[in-house]
């Protein structure tokens, strides 16, 4: 088959002819329909994101596709069926604390680094094989539409803070970083899930501006770049109890911002950390306890996530037609990646359709 093979970090992806994946017992074969490409994708290529990650590898996090072959474990997939692979694989020895590789991308320590030894190759490629709990089926889909589902992979990293932090129908939710790719398929997903107000703190006042009319009433947006108690007096202005804060802030963002938002939380109040940001961002103890708040941190979503997302999207309450999707060839893989990374952010998804 066909892939598209990183072979040595700060070289461009090289399309070639390599072994079709065999399957044993536990494992789905799936023809490649389309695979989302992250918007920093170049990043991994370069090197620049350190990322752990054996090389040669096939690129490629996730992908749709149509079952090819199943093993002898699989009781209800089928060829042809439609499927979304995960790209979250969790080692099966240890339901506890399995360790975790997200194929195609990076790996979670050693144990992860173990793992990838077998599920190291992603969906940048004519097929790629999963862990048959890893192929999940959305039902009957359009082909035409194959992207737009690629871009529950977005959504799902939000949903599973949300998830964490226990969203309930009608709270009120702040997503600090909200202007971003990840912020932004928060706040559709919240909302999906009930959210009676999501806040949506950002210094982008265009991208504040596209949230606002993309969503109408429910979205309250709020300038920031303030001190860090102005921006906080700010997001509360506008807020009223703030029941969740889901911190998806990027690396560059500081901790002043990261606490802001989470110090908007109110009286026995959930904040769920699933950003970037390298700095401690100090939440002050006597404030944590006499305020009786949680904080959580997540990485990724947990696995029955999966479905839950999928059934979210099906029934319309979560719409994938709002990502605009750009589509490359197999072959165009490389300019694929440079446009994820010039022209990727909120609702818009580059995918390669092999």
């Amino acid at each position: 088959m066909k892939a598209a093979v990183l072979k040595e970090f700060g070289r461009p992806l090289s399309v070639e002819e390599v072994a079709e994946p065999m399957p044993g017992t536990g494992e789905v074969v799936v023809d490649v329909v389309a695979a989302p490409v992250l918007h920093y994708t170049a990043e991994v290529v370069s090197g620049a994101r350190r990322y752990l990650l054996g090389l040669p590898a096939i690129l490629g996090a996730g992908a749709v596709g149509r079952v090819r072959s199943a093993g002898p474990d699989a009781t209800k997939l089928r060829p042809g069926d439609w499927v979304r692979c995960d790209p979250a694989v969790r080692s099966r020895d240890d339901a506890v604390t399995p360790d975790v590789v997200l194929q195609g991308l990076t790996a979670r320590g050693d144990g992860g680094l173990a793992l990838q030894r077998h599920f190291r190759n992603g969906g940048f490629a004519e097929r790629i094989m999963v862990p048959t709990e890893n192929a999940a089926p959305p039902g009957e889909i359009d082909e035409a539409d194959a992207g737009r589902w690629a871009a529950l992979g977005i959504c799902l990293v939000p949903y599973g803070g949300l998830l964490d932090g226990g969203l309930q129908p009608g709270e009120t939710v702040l997503v600090s970083g909200a202007t971003g790719t990840y912020g932004g398929a928060a706040v559709a997903v919240a909302l999906a899930m009930g959210a009676g107000r999501v806040i949506a703190p950002g210094r982008n006042r265009a991208a504040l501006a596209d949230l606002e009319q993309r969503f109408g009433r429910r979205v309250r947006t709020v300038v920031s770049g303030g001190s860090e108690d102005e921006d906080r007096a700010a997001m509360l202005s506008v807020a009223g109890p703030v029941d969740l804060v889901l911190d998806l802030l990027p690396p560059s963002a500081s901790a002043a911002a990261a606490r802001a938002a989470a110090m908007s939380v109110r009286e026995f109040g959930r904040v769920v950390l699933m950003g970037g940001v390298g700095e401690d961002i100090a939440l002050p103890y006597p404030w944590l306890m006499l305020n009786s708040v949680t904080v959580r941190g997540r990485w990724m979503y947990p696995r029955d996530a999966v479905p839950k997302l999928i059934a979210l999207a099906r029934c319309g309450l979560l719409d994938l037609a709002q990502f605009e999707v750009d589509e490359f060839a197999l072959s165009a893989v490389g300019e694929a990646v440079q446009h994820a990374a010039e022209a990727g952010g909120r609702f818009r998804l580059t995918v390669v359709r092999p």
